[in-house]
């Protein structure tokens, strides 16, 4: 019920737990892969100038620093992936609701192993 000067914030405030870190985790990482896509729509773009462009802007991507982005956008990718599949199983079997915890939990289960491994395919060339 609305109380007359009640703080704005106060209806704000944490109410969750893995669900709720999820909810901000799925969208923030759509909107993470919304940006990569931009800037890959940007790169193909600057092709239509020619190659010195588009090569002059690739080198851009084997810097150190954007070997690092690629484990940002694979965790990113990967998260919201399998978020969004536990979202659709959960949202055709209703009674799996009531195991949202242990459903997330098995999401980092399965998560964890996968990004470890790209990691490492992404971050090898930098230490040999």
């Amino acid at each position: 019920m609305y109380r007359r000067g009640r703080p704005v914030l106060e209806g704000l405030r944490y109410r969750g737990r893995e669900g709720f870190y999820t909810w901000i985790l799925h969208r923030a990482t759509g909107l993470g892969v919304l940006f990569f896509l931009l800037l890959h729509i940007f790169d193909i773009f600057l092709l239509g100038f020619g190659p010195d462009v588009f090569n002059a802007l690739l080198v851009i991507y084997t810097a150190p620093w954007a070997r690092v982005m690629e484990v940002f956008l694979l965790f990113g990718l990967l998260f919201h992936a399998i978020n969004g599949l536990r979202i659709i199983i959960q949202d055709f079997v209703p009674r799996l609701w009531r195991y949202e915890r242990q459903l997330i939990w098995a999401e980092v289960a399965i998560l964890l192993p996968i990004l470890a491994w790209g990691t490492y395919v992404f971050l090898s060339p930098l230490f040999s």
